[in-house]
């Protein structure tokens, strides 16, 4: 996944808009974007877009964020909306590896009663939105074979924080959220999963959200979430691999299976090993899924 889009659980127009925006993925909010007196309809029309979307001949996946288990709302939200068969479902709040298991229990009963495939739903957990939730980030790794992805959070932890911001003059993050952001991309290494970034909420600052997007590609994430349609071109076009890149790396490949008991290969005068071996494999099938 590249570009996954918010869009609000209570509002068909935008989820139709959704379907229209290029994206990877949705991401129907039944948390943050949803008043709570707002919840009971939200659950009733995204479980009617889950239907709809499923029955298109192509859709993005569809993925639906609950509300936190700490809360006395994901189990309705969970009752409403399996049954429309979404491809995974976000958990925000998530704490560690034990959260994911106590969800994938939950998420487990619900496909059996609405005669789903068991083990078809993923879990996406946004997993640094409390400061606890930071010390959480090396626990995900066997946490549930449900687990697709690990995300992050800014805007919450913040809050969690008591912070008066969360970034720079210049618009970068500060200290604790660049190293919140750095966990996750390694608690996402030790999960054996992709790293998504998070959010840029200033969605008319096009030059500072395109330099985010280049800055978290280069350094590990797979994709990013966005909370506007304009946003996913520009993920959609930076977290592409470029045809330059797929050539090298099936270059690199192809040195290596020539030569599988070399330790290190030499192309375009640069030396080369197995960690660019690696990433040259990693490479080339993020753009295998992405043509799927």
């Amino acid at each position: 996944m590249r570009s996954l889009l918010f869009v609000p659980g209570d509002s068909p127009k935008k989820q139709q808009k959704g379907l229209e925006s290029g994206a990877d993925a949705l991401i129907l909010d039944l948390e943050d974007s949803v008043a709570l007196g707002a919840k009971p309809q939200a659950r009733a029309i995204t479980r009617d877009f889950l239907a709809a979307a499923r029955a298109l001949p192509r859709h993005p996946l569809l993925i639906v964020r609950i509300n936190a288990l700490t809360t006395d709302l994901s189990d309705a939200d969970l009752d409403a909306v399996m049954p429309g068969a979404p491809d995974a479902i976000m958990l925000p709040k998530s704490e560690g590896g034990a959260d994911v298991g106590h969800l994938a229990a939950k998420i487990a009963v619900r496909e059996a009663e609405a005669d789903l495939p068991d083990g078809t739903t993923r879990i996406l957990p946004i997993a640094t939105e409390t400061g606890k939730a930071v010390f959480g980030l090396g626990t995900y790794a066997r946490s549930s074979h449900r687990l697709m992805a690990l995300t992050w959070g800014a805007e919450d932890l913040a809050a969690d924080l008591g912070a008066d911001t969360n970034r720079l003059a210049d618009g970068g993050y500060t200290d604790p959220y660049r190293l919140a952001r750095s966990l996750t991309l390694f608690g996402a290494s030790a999960a054996q999963v992709d790293a998504i970034d998070t959010v840029f909420t200033n969605f008319r600052d096009e030059a500072g959200f395109r330099a985010e997007c280049e800055a978290a590609r280069r350094d590990g994430f797979t994709g990013k979430m966005a909370i506007h349609p304009a946003q996913v071109g520009p993920i959609n076009e930076v977290f592409t691999p470029s045809a330059a890149a797929l050539a090298r790396a099936e270059k690199i490949v192809a040195l290596f299976a020539a030569d599988p008991a070399a330790g290190v290969l030499g192309l375009d005068g640069q030396m080369l090993d197995r960690p660019h071996l690696r990433q040259a494999e990693r490479l080339l099938e993020r753009a295998r899924k992405q043509g799927e």
